[in-house]
């Protein structure tokens, strides 16, 4: 029979998984106006959004917080992270460009993701050596690798060593923090 203290931490370790799990960031329901064509992302709200500017963006919180949408800031500004199966994109097989949705910086090509079982998008390379940033990151008691937008530095996932070949990278992605383009056909 197990003591009381081993069941009292067992529960409180559940309970804060699930905390983690079913809080981390819901889906927004107050979304900001956003069309998609075939080949673009309009964000009128957002004067700094763009497919083909690389050029860094330096906002305030406050700025960001004006121009996104709740969901978005609050993983792009704040490294929140989506729900585990959940995302848009976690099993999305299309053809196409993911975007920054904070900035529209061009990140990942369809081609270079993959089915990583995780519950979230995952890619094994950027699109160039400028799309994303890499920082530490030691938050939750884990030691990880933050991805960041190259141009605003919005918060995406994380990098991980255990993605296939040729790069054996899994770029851990939120769905949330990135907008698709279909290719045209």
């Amino acid at each position: 029979m197990k003591s009381a203290e081993s069941i009292s931490i067992k529960i409180t370790g559940l309970s804060l998984f699930l905390v983690f799990t079913f809080n981390a960031c819901g889906q927004d329901r107050n979304v900001k106006h956003q069309t998609m064509t075939t080949n673009s992302v309009s964000k009128p709200e957002n004067p700094y959004y763009s497919n083909t500017d690389t050029s860094r963006l330096n906002l305030s919180d406050a700025e960001w917080k004006k121009i996104l949408s709740d969901d978005v800031y609050e993983v792009s500004r704040h490294a929140a992270t989506e729900r585990p199966f959940t995302g848009k994109y976690w099993n999305a097989d299309l053809k196409g460009t993911y975007y920054c949705a904070a900035c529209g910086r061009k990140l990942f090509r369809s081609e270079a993701k993959f089915a990583s079982t995780c519950g979230w998008p995952s890619f094994f390379e950027q699109d160039d050596s400028n799309s994303t940033r890499l920082k530490p990151d030691n938050s939750l008691g884990m030691v990880r690798t933050e991805v960041l937008c190259g141009r605003c530095g919005g918060h995406l996932g994380h990098i991980f060593d255990d993605g296939p070949p040729p790069t054996g990278k899994r770029y851990c992605m939120n769905s949330i923090a990135m907008d698709f383009i279909p290719d045209n056909k």
